[in-house]
């Protein structure tokens, strides 16, 4: 399963959870009991908060996808130069090695998001994605800060 399949999926479970959610809000409030009319407020605050959730991370995607498409127009997606294990692993010192020059060019070229982008990249065949996340959304920052203004005429 691709990870946007994988992703898909989750997505319309955690619609078809928010629905029942707020059903099972209704019936609780419906009880007219205090405990109840409490648990069922509680149940129409999940929802949005799953629905916010998954709207930021369809913006991240979004946004991500769309520097990935203009780096590759210019020609500078990261090349894999990473070794692997027999077993198709990323060898954690090759992955250190990239990690380290990426990092190095992004502390050179710190308002240029294709550096950001590539160490975002290099963080992520790090395994550690939180920062890879986190160094994506500069990135993204950086490009829409750097973008040409566009006309509306």
């Amino acid at each position: 399963m691709t990870s946007r399949t994988g992703f898909l999926v989750l997505s319309g479970v955690l619609l078809l959870v928010a629905l029942v959610c707020v059903g099972e809000g209704v019936q609780l409030i419906a009880t007219g009991k205090p405990l109840g009319i409490g648990l069922g407020l509680c149940a129409f605050v999940v929802p949005p908060i799953g629905v916010w959730f998954l709207r930021q991370t369809i913006r991240f995607g979004r946004a991500s996808e769309r520097l990935a498409r203009e780096l590759e127009a210019e020609g500078g997606l990261p090349v894999d130069e990473l070794k692997r294990t027999a077993g198709g692993r990323i060898d954690r010192d090759s992955a250190d090695a990239v990690f380290a020059r990426r990092k190095a060019e992004a502390e050179s070229s710190p308002g240029d998001w294709r550096v950001f982008f590539r160490l975002a990249v290099a963080y992520a065949d790090a395994g550690d994605t939180p920062r890879a996340r986190k160094t994506m959304q500069h990135a993204i920052r950086l490009h829409s800060t750097t973008e040409p203004a566009r006309s509306t005429a």
